[in-house]
């Protein structure tokens, strides 16, 4: 049981990973990620009705707040903007920016997957239908962009629209795999690391901008191979659950024909396995035991934990403080299936 995680506690290790890391980061990287949450929910109440309802729900619904965390965490180890309150609030936007991508994502995601559910709500597709869900979606694409222009940086921009545009090509790639038996794991990893790994360089990239330029490329580089590591577990989770872990049902991605790296590891011992009878949650559950059956969830999360050691031994010479809290960072993508 990791020290992260009291086994009495009844915490979600990652969320105990996440409250730490807050805490040896001092007043002043909460001060600064409550000024980014107050900011996050003003910008989307701006929007007008009805857009504004359910662009506000959405970032409500929280999370965690990893990338826009990351951000913040990335521009403290570039040096920081301590004292300097015009570099403050274009932190503070970037890291709105950043969270205001990723529910964009998140609501697109949804109404490709007419998904009923977003952690444990229901989603704006479900609330108020395609269209609607639609625009909100796009709302929040453009929000972040709008709210990263403040910065007057264009390399900033750059970093963001990158990451965008290869979100919705790992998105293409997903939809094109699906139900595939003959997806290999470098196809795998490299839709996820579109998908899902980019919006974390990005993160720590437009962080890493607020300081020392040459913090920037090592530390983008320390955002992406989390990022890897962050989806290959959530995959793994998929598998694994239980649902009040994850909240959802044990093999949703499944459901939906998403190939995933436990599945095509499962597939090799036993070639048996196939998603295209899968229609009811029992029925995608059922391919979840066979899968673990066969042992590679253990292999799935190993290869996790090696991106996350990689990450950590890649970093810079930084501060204790500093080192410290990008490490903790780190382990927050290996404590999610503790």
């Amino acid at each position: 049981m990791s020290a992260l995680h009291p086994a009495a506690a009844g915490i979600p290790a990652d969320v105990e990973a996440v409250e730490e890391i807050m805490r040896r980061g001092g007043a002043g990287l909460r001060e600064r990620m409550g000024q980014a949450e107050a900011h996050l929910e003003d910008v989307t109440a701006r929007a007008g009705a009805p857009l504004a309802t359910h662009a506000t729900a959405t970032v409500v619904a929280g999370g965690k707040r990893l990338r826009p965390l990351l951000v913040l965490l990335a521009a403290e180890a570039a040096g920081g903007v301590a004292g300097d309150p015009e570099r403050e609030q274009s932190l503070i936007a970037a890291a709105v920016a950043v969270e205001l991508v990723h529910s964009a994502t998140l609501v697109h995601d949804d109404v490709l997957d007419a998904a009923a559910l977003r952690r444990g709500r229901p989603t704006v597709v479900a609330a108020a239908g395609r269209e609607i869900a639609t625009a909100t979606g796009d709302l929040l694409f453009s929000r972040a962009f709008a709210e990263l222009a403040r910065s007057r940086s264009a390399e900033a921009v750059r970093f963001l629209s990158d990451a965008s545009c290869a979100l919705a090509e790992g998105e293409l790639l997903q939809r094109e795999d699906a139900w595939s038996a003959s997806v290999t794991p470098e196809r795998y990893l490299h839709r996820c690391d579109l998908k899902t790994a980019r919006l974390f360089q990005a993160a720590c990239a437009l962080g890493a901008l607020h300081g020392t330029p040459a913090a920037v490329e090592p530390l983008g580089r320390f955002g992406r191979r989390i990022g890897l590591a962050f989806q290959l577990l959530d995959d793994v989770l998929d598998v694994s659950g239980p649902a009040e872990r994850t909240g959802k049902h044990r093999g949703t991605d499944l459901l939906d024909g998403t190939v995933t790296l436990p599945l095509i590891l499962a597939r090799e011992r036993d070639p048996e396995i196939d998603l295209r009878g899968v229609r009811t949650t029992e029925e995608a559950a059922a391919v979840c035991d066979r899968i673990a059956a066969t042992g590679v969830l253990e292999d799935a999360r190993s290869r996790g934990q090696d991106l996350v050691a990689e990450a950590k031994r890649g970093l810079p010479a930084l501060p204790l403080r500093q080192r410290e809290a990008l490490d903790l960072a780190a382990d927050v993508m290996v404590e999610r299936y503790a």
